[in-house]
């Protein structure tokens, strides 16, 4: 994602096992939240600190990419950042509320989806159209094999990096260098997962998933 622009808050802890490492030991860079999230759910495959079914990477954008978000670090005071996309990872828990992990975000981490709808999303209908989100939810395994992204969109027309990049390798798979765009998108028939108005994400993961009964 690229830098910022500012549009015109205060919390409590949730309380839970968290399912990555601290939020000062997770592996991050700044403007690149994607590939930061594609780190957090791979930390989950690999330590097996939750089912892989139950974790998200969610895109938030829309079709004019000026998506507000409430209580980031990058903000200017209690004014929301204005992102092209973000991207963030869901825990969505049998019978438990869901959890939010934003790294970039100053509110808990991991926080209960309730307090991150209140406080960093807040209503869409408050905000004029061009600035309503879309979110789509692709399943942790999905994300894990399909994402790619050479980082191009984060070059300046002289080849030079608006933000420095990770300090690892790009991510690939082996048929494609470059697909974020088909993440971003939020168009349905496009891309994994699955697309939501804000509203129906809430409706969706607000309600806990029932714990899956015995065959």
């Amino acid at each position: 994602m690229t830098a910022p622009a500012s549009l015109s808050s205060a919390g409590s802890n949730m309380t839970e096992d968290r399912i990555t490492p601290a939020q000062e030991e997770c592996q991050y860079s700044s403007c690149y939240c994607e590939e930061n999230v594609w780190k957090l759910c791979d930390f989950v495959r690999r330590e097996g600190s939750a089912p892989l079914p139950e974790v998200f990477a969610v895109f938030i954008s829309n079709d004019n990419r000026t998506v507000p978000l409430w209580e980031q670090k990058s903000a200017c005071g209690e004014r929301a950042v204005v992102w092209d996309y973000h991207v963030l990872l869901l825990h969505a828990r049998p019978c438990r509320e869901a959890a939010v992990y934003d790294l970039d975000s100053a509110l808990p981490f991991p926080c209960g989806l309730k307090e991150y709808a209140a406080r960093g999303f807040r209503p869409d209908d408050a905000l004029e159209s061009r600035y309503r989100r879309k979110l789509r939810a692709v399943p942790a395994d999905v994300f894990l094999s399909k994402f790619a992204s050479d980082r191009s969109h984060m070059k300046n027309a002289d080849g030079s990096w608006r933000t420095p990049p990770p300090p690892y390798p790009p991510i690939s798979v082996a048929d494609c260098s470059m697909n974020l765009d088909d993440f971003i998108c939020m168009e349905p028939t496009r891309g994994w997962g699955q697309v939501f108005t804000l509203e129906h994400f809430l409706r969706r993961y607000l309600t806990p998933a029932p714990v899956p009964s015995l065959p």
